[in-house]
């Protein structure tokens, strides 16, 4: 597992420009594997990007929302899982949990180009809710920027796919740039309401 983690990250993540675009002609032809972001099976808490998921709720902006991050076992599998209470007042409404593609190595420098892939496949558990996974680029420097795609869940692991042409740009008329993805977020928002979300795997797709 160690082994193959360490060559995935090495192709992965490079500093500067990372996962150069495989070539239309091989593209056209085949279906890219799966590429896998995070499997939460690193026992330091470390995704397959080096980097470590992080819990944001709008405290940061005023609002009054709570959550917590927390590593379990949910039915039989290791997940991250996200609970508050998501509140409106002061402007708030909402908790999330984010994930910096950057590498490590260089800070501010790394991006992840995923022109290669059609889309970010999550596998989650959970009450019955909408939840939105948000994007953040190198055009964006407003916090409130991202470009976003609800999902529901369900009390049963689900593997759901999310294309990157379904993306909605939000306070940005900046196009997706899938070269220099630079975040991504789970994200409970909009609306008064108890989240508890498990999140077992982010992979890319093809």
């Amino acid at each position: 597992m160690i082994r193959r983690r360490a060559v995935q990250r090495s192709l992965l993540f490079l500093p500067g420009a990372l996962v150069a675009p495989l070539p239309v002609a091989w593209s056209q032809t085949r279906a890219l594997p799966s590429l896998t972001i995070d499997d939460l099976s690193d026992p330091a808490g470390l995704s397959a990007v080096g980097t470590r998921w992080k819990l944001v709720t709008d405290q940061v902006m005023g609002g009054v929302s709570r959550g917590t991050l927390t590593r379990e076992t949910v039915a039989g599998r290791p997940a991250l899982v996200i609970r508050g209470d998501v509140r409106l007042e002061n402007n708030g409404g909402f908790i999330q949990i984010s994930l910096d593609l950057a590498h490590p190595e260089a800070p501010g420098r790394g991006t992840l180009d995923v022109r290669s892939w059609q889309g970010l496949e999550i596998d989650v558990y959970g009450a019955r809710q909408p939840y939105s996974l948000h994007l953040r680029t190198t055009d964006l420097d407003r916090p409130w920027q991202s470009y976003r795609q609800e999902f529901a869940v369900q009390p049963v692991w689900q593997s759901l796919r999310l294309p990157f042409a379904d993306f909605v740009p939000h306070r940005t008329e900046a196009p997706l740039d899938l070269s220099r993805l630079r975040r991504l977020g789970i994200v409970a928002i909009g609306r008064a309401f108890r989240a508890d979300l498990a999140l077992g795997g982010v992979r890319l797709y093809g």
